[in-house]
């Protein structure tokens, strides 16, 4: 029975961490859905592991991974990270991020991308070697590496459908 409300508390604070990268005034009400093949709690590391296909959706905030591991604190159980690993994925209307690992973190309220990390927003492409989001600031820092240079490739908006003449 303890072992089930633990994995009740970490699914309702799980919901805050999904729902911190959504933008201000977004669906943080609405309700959150994970599916996976497996999910397992343990009191002791204070995790839940949800293993085997993961889907977390929130309204149009949809996040998919072989993997999704919520880390709780010691003190009040509030979410201290969740990390997702495996063909991550997490899409949002039109924009989609890819890559092998990712990584919320509560207080710096500030999401990880690494592992060939790419953000697609329509045509246009953000690659790197780590992709992070602050959530707070709304905005985003791409760094390379030695072997990865940051690379972004945007299409222009086509002047003729914008009603803008072409040359």
């Amino acid at each position: 029975m303890k072992h089930m409300l633990i994995a009740l508390v970490l699914l309702a604070t799980l919901g805050q961490a999904l729902a911190a990268p959504l933008p201000k005034g977004a669906q943080k009400d609405q309700p959150i859905t994970i599916k996976s093949n497996e999910l397992s709690s343990d009191s002791k590391s204070r995790t839940a592991t949800f293993s085997g296909k993961v889907i977390a959706r929130q309204g149009d905030l949809t996040i998919y991974a072989d993997r999704l591991v919520v880390y709780y604190k010691e003190a009040g159980g509030d979410v201290d990270k969740v990390e997702t690993s495996g063909n991550v994925r997490i899409v949002q209307g039109d924009r989609l991020a890819t890559a092998r690992e990712g990584v919320y973190f509560s207080t710096e309220q500030k999401i990880v991308l690494t592992g060939d990390p790419k953000v697609f927003q329509g045509e246009n492409t953000v690659t790197g070697k780590v992709i992070t989001y602050y959530v707070n600031e709304e905005k985003s820092v791409v760094t390379g590496g030695p072997e990865t240079r940051v690379e972004a490739v945007i299409h222009p908006k086509d002047k003729a459908k914008d009603g803008g003449a072409q040359r």
